[in-house]
């Protein structure tokens, strides 16, 4: 078994590397799914936001208001108190996750798509919580995977995505430029991942480095049998 964090800003392309590590056989989830489904009506997250955040992040159907949720958090300096109450519970989810991939397959590759693994860690130590278990980041990851772009380059593909017709073009870049200096740059990334993907070029290159990092991963999955963590 194997237990790896994929990770990487956004518009790096991570995503684009979960599927790769899909096609070649890893079970995949992404954190951000896993965020969304604890933030929904009913869930511990969802009352809590509530409470912290008040009812102005509330919509008329009684889910949450995203885009206010984001604008208090990213333009209000909020970010550490949002991401204090979602974080914990999806790493409790992908716990959970992790442990029923490997009840069925115990040489499974399970990969985590996060794009804030390095965040969670450092916001937890700054805000003194270094025992807690979202601080620990190698006792539930076994190996990183950190994939790396210029923010330029970030910036352009989450700004195509958000708006592919280019209505609204200002207002993502200014979202998107928020976020990432939110984000630990890759340069300080680089050093602690143990495997680091340089998506510069184009897919075909891309798909390349995954092809090669896949049996590496696979390896280190069959070398390890007894469910503890890898040091």
């Amino acid at each position: 078994m194997l237990r790896v964090g994929l990770t990487g800003g956004l518009g790096s392309g991570k995503s684009t590397v979960a599927q790769m590590l899909r096609e070649l056989g890893a079970r995949v989830i992404e954190s951000d799914e896993m965020g969304r489904a604890l933030m929904e009506p009913g869930q511990s997250a969802y009352d809590e936001i509530i409470r912290v955040f008040g009812p102005e992040v509330v919509a008329p159907d009684g889910r949450l208001n995203r885009a206010r949720l984001a604008e208090l958090a990213f333009k209000g300096g909020r970010v550490k108190e949002l991401n204090a109450i979602v974080h914990p519970a999806v790493i409790e989810a992908q716990r959970k996750w992790m442990n029923e991939v490997f009840a069925r397959d115990p040489a499974a590759v399970a990969v985590v798509v996060s794009a804030l693994i390095f965040e969670v860690e450092r916001d937890a130590r700054v805000g003194g919580q270094a025992g807690a278990v979202y601080a620990d980041l190698r006792k539930r990851i076994d190996r990183i995977v950190l994939v790396t772009a210029p923010d330029k380059e970030k910036i352009a593909r989450f700004v195509a995505r958000m708006c592919p017709n280019g209505e609204g073009r200002e207002n993502f870049e200014a979202d998107a430029r928020s976020r990432l200096a939110h984000q630990i740059p890759d340069s300080e990334k680089a050093p602690r991942a143990d495997y680091v993907l340089e998506n510069t070029v184009d897919i075909a290159t891309l798909r390349v480095q995954v092809e090669r990092l896949w049996p590496q991963l696979k390896a280190e999955s069959n070398l390890n049998s007894s469910g503890e963590s890898l040091k």
